[in-house]
C-alpha cells in the first residue's frame, strides 16, 4: 500500500484537522483540490467526497460505517491516550475510549471530522 485517499466533504476542515490539529505534515496540496500527508512510507491524501465517488463511478451514498478503519500504532499506552485527546482536541470525535483490548493491547477509536474511523493503539508484544 503506498496511498490511502479519504473522501471528505470539507478540504480545508479537513486540512486543519490532520495539519494543525494533529500536526501531519503536509507534502503537496493543490489550492482547493488536494491535500497529501507524507506518513512513514505511506501517503495521505485528502479529496473531495464527491469528486472521488464520481472519479470511481460509484454513488456518494454519504455517511454511515464503510467497513474500514485506519490504524495508527503508538509506543505506549500513554502515546494511545495522547493521540485520542490530541485527536478530540482537533476536532475528532472519541468513538470508543481507550481501554485494555481483548487481544492483549491497549486501544481506542476517534472519528475524524468526516466520520472517518481511526483504531489508536499500542501493543505491547
Amino acid at each position: 500500500m503506498s496511498l490511502i485517499t479519504l473522501g471528505v466533504d470539507d478540504l480545508s476542515r479537513a486540512r486543519r484537522f490532520y495539519e494543525e490539529g494533529l500536526g501531519w505534515r503536509v507534502g503537496l496540496a493543490v489550492e482547493d483540490e488536494v491535500v497529501f500527508f507524507l506518513l512513514n512510507g505511506v501517503i495521505l491524501s485528502l479529496y473531495s467526497r464527491v469528486d472521488l465517488a464520481k472519479d470511481a463511478g460509484v454513488p456518494d451514498s454519504g455517511g454511515g460505517f464503510t467497513g474500514i478503519s485506519l490504524a495508527h500504532n503508538v509506543g505506549s499506552q500513554a502515546e494511545v491516550d495522547s493521540v485520542l485527546s490530541e485527536a478530540e482536541r482537533a476536532g475528532g470525535r472519541i468513538v470508543k475510549p481507550a481501554s485494555k483490548a481483548e487481544w492483549g493491547g491497549y486501544s481506542g477509536y476517534f472519528a475524524d471530522p468526516d466520520g472517518h474511523l481511526w483504531e489508536v493503539a499500542h501493543n505491547p508484544y
